[in-house]
Formats: C-alpha cells, sequence, structure tokens
C-alpha cells in the first residue's frame, strides 16, 4: 500500500471545529523533505485556504522523489486549458511526479462562492477531463487541438500559448467521488478515484467500485492500475487518555458530514439515512452543538478507525487493505521521538501488499494475473 499525507503533519479533517495546526506555507519545504526521508510515498494539499498549485510548487522544489497530489483542485471554476497549463507547468517542474486530483464541489459553492452556474457534476467532469487530456495531446504530440463537447469548444492553440512537449507527459488524473456517478466517471475517464472520508469499506466494494468497473466498461479500459486513495477518518493518539479528545473531534466531523446532502448515500448504506435527516434538520437552524450527540459508539465505529500509535496501522491495513491501494495518514512531528514513530508506521503501511485491493477494483480473483499494461496518460503519448 502507497502512503501521502496532507499538511501540516498529523492534520484531521476539523468538521464543525477550526484545526488545530494552521498550515504553514514557510514550513512546506521543510516537510515534504521530511516525508521523503522518512520514505512516504507522497504528498497532498487540498484547495481550502491557501493555492494547491503554489504549494506544491513549494514541495517540488524541496524533493526529489515525492509524489506531489492535489487533494483535490476544485475543477469547474477553471478552464480545462488553465488546470491543463498548472498540471503541465508542475508536472515539468516536479520531472514526472505530479498527479491530478480533481473535485467538482457542491451546489451551494459552486453558485454563491464561485459565482458560476451549477451543471450535473458527472457528466461535466467527463467532459473537463476530457478536454484537458485534448489540451495536453495538442502540446506534447502537436494533434490540433478540436475539442468539441456540450460545455467546451477548444480549437485554438498558437504557438505563442502552446506549453510544448515535456519530458513526462503521462499525468494521472483522479476525481473525488462519493456518488455513482462521478465514480463511474472517474473508471471512464480518469486515473483513480478519491473517496470522500465518509465512504466506509463497504461503501467503497459494494457501492463505489461496481460504479467504476461499470465506467471502465464503456471505453473499454482496464483497471489494472487504477487507483484507489483514501483519506479516511481516524482518531489516533500516542495513548489512551489523549485518544479521548481525539475521539471527540471524529464524533464531530461525522456528524458535520452526516449533515451534508450530498454524503446522504454513504450513510443510508448503513442503515444511517435517519441520522442524516436529524442532521440536516439540526444544521438547518445552526444548532451546531447538537450535531455530535447523534453519533453513538456504534456510529462512531462504523466511519472512524481508531487506535493508539501501537496499534493504528495494523488497523488501518485491516480495515482498508482490500479496497485501496493509497491511504493518507500521518501523526503531528515535533521531536526525534515523534519522528521516529511516524518513520516505523510509515514502514508497516508501505510494506503492505495491494494485491488484494488490485483485485477488488478489477472485480477479479486475487490471484489472477493483470489483463495488460498500465493504463496512466492513454490520451497523450510521450
Amino acid at each position: 500500500m502507497q502512503l501521502e499525507t496532507l499538511l501540516p503533519l498529523g492534520k484531521v479533517d476539523p468538521g464543525l471545529r477550526a484545526p488545530e495546526l494552521p498550515l504553514d506555507i514557510w514550513s512546506i519545504g521543510a516537510d515534504a523533505a521530511l516525508l521523503e526521508e522518512i520514505g512516504y510515498t507522497g504528498m497532498a494539499v487540498e484547495e481550502t485556504k491557501d493555492d494547491p498549485f503554489a504549494l506544491l510548487t513549494i514541495a517540488a522544489l524541496a524533493t526529489t522523489r515525492l509524489r506531489l497530489t492535489t487533494s483535490v483542485a476544485i475543477a469547474f471554476p477553471r478552464s480545462p486549458t488553465v488546470m491543463a497549463l498548472s498540471a503541465w507547468t508542475l508536472q515539468k517542474l516536479s520531472r514526472g511526479r505530479f498527479t491530478l486530483g480533481l473535485g467538482t464541489q457542491v451546489r451551494g459553492h459552486i453558485q454563491r462562492r464561485y459565482g458560476i452556474e451549477w451543471h450535473p457534476p458527472a457528466t461535466w467532469m467527463r467532459e473537463y477531463v476530457q478536454a484537458i487530456r485534448a489540451v495536453w495531446d495538442c502540446w506534447q504530440n502537436g494533434q490540433r487541438l478540436d475539442f468539441r463537447g456540450e460545455r467546451y469548444q477548444l480549437d485554438l492553440m498558437v504557438p505563442l500559448f502552446n506549453a510544448g512537449p515535456i519530458d513526462h507527459p503521462a499525468i494521472p488524473i483522479h476525481v473525488a467521488a462519493v456518488n455513482t456517478g462521478l465514480c463511474s466517471v472517474a473508471g471512464e475517464v480518469a486515473d483513480g478515484v478519491r473517496p470522500h472520508p465518509v465512504c466506509t469499506p463497504s461503501y467503497i466494494r459494494e457501492t463505489m467500485l461496481p460504479a467504476v468497473r461499470r465506467g471502465a466498461a464503456k471505453s473499454s479500459r482496464p483497471l489494472d492500475d487504477f487507483r484507489v486513495c483514501m483519506k479516511p477518518l481516524i482518531a489516533s493518539a500516542p495513548d489512551e487518555e489523549t485518544l479521548v479528545t481525539k475521539v471527540r473531534d471524529a464524533r464531530a466531523r461525522i456528524a458535520f458530514y452526516a449533515s451534508t446532502p450530498g454524503y446522504i448515500k454513504a450513510f443510508e448504506h448503513h442503515g444511517l439515512g435517519d441520522l442524516a435527516f436529524e442532521a440536516q434538520q439540526l444544521s438547518k437552524t445552526q444548532r451546531w452543538d447538537e450535531l455530535p450527540v447523534l453519533v453513538d459508539d456504534s456510529v462512531l465505529n462504523t466511519f472512524v478507525t481508531v487506535g493508539t500509535y501501537d496499534d493504528i496501522a495494523e488497523k488501518l491495513l485491516g480495515r482498508y487493505g482490500d479496497v485501496v491501494t493509497d491511504i493518507e495518514f500521518s501523526i503531528a512531528v515535533r521531536n526525534g521521538e515523534e519522528r521516529l514513530t511516524l518513520a516505523k508506521l510509515a514502514a508497516q503501511i508501505q510494506g503492505a501488499s495491494d494485491a488484494q485491493a488490485r483485485a477488488t477494483i478489477r472485480g477479479a480473483d486475487p490471484d489472477a494475473p493483470p489483463t495488460s499494461a498500465s493504463q496512466h496518460g492513454q490520451a497523450v503519448r510521450a
């Protein structure tokens, strides 16, 4: 299994609360170098309070091996050509270590924060990814730009604005998803899917991956190298006493997610539709303090992996080892002892095989051989 992390180290999604450790952009280079030294596969950045491409530029200059991923960049406020250029530049700068993770955002943010019209996200994302690949193909191979979609028509690329070929043109694209529509799109046109933290292993296995396979079948694409990159809900601490606070915060995060209509399917999958409806009503009346009360221990353990540093790696592998290829996790590093602890956890997680997960993704027998070579970068030839 491959391991990545958001920054700051030990970051957890705050849900209803502000994060304990805000991101310090001045420490990104040092933190990225530390992850590479420890042996992490990759580092990911969100698009929340800082521009993700600027942050990854800093990390690219500080490292030579670390995979760099947007998890995720919000697609629709940017034109496909703008997104294509940002990714192309980072891929060139990092010498082939960049992965473009794309997300849709929800209707309210698209309309009221970004000020653009909302359209059905699955068909929009499909066309968006196809348009990006068309631009890349133009730059890399001299293919005439002539993309005709419902939302985007791209047919102009003069020499002044042609970014030209690069050494590593096969940039993987991952799509963030919860519902089956975007999962199908990921299987059809992308190289990986990034489930939301509220997606449990059984939801990924029984709902998301069948949709991924249906999408792949539409375009006759193999899934041998398709990645499932999970940012799980985790409550972890060095000891049981400190763990109490982490569990409290995890309850708040689950309650916050339950109040979001876009995630209802993940809760209904576990028979928790009524809980989600109640959470939505509390949210509408801004009764935030009452939300965590809805999350009892059974609900907590359905969505959250809970453990001390002594057993959290084993618990994560046991929970996700047969459904995901990449997992996001780290602990805060403030001294040499914590650095050694993180290095030990990273080695344990990354030492696990992803063979079972890859078989699950394909819907195949785990002992069956892959069906073809890598699918990455199909639309852009070197």
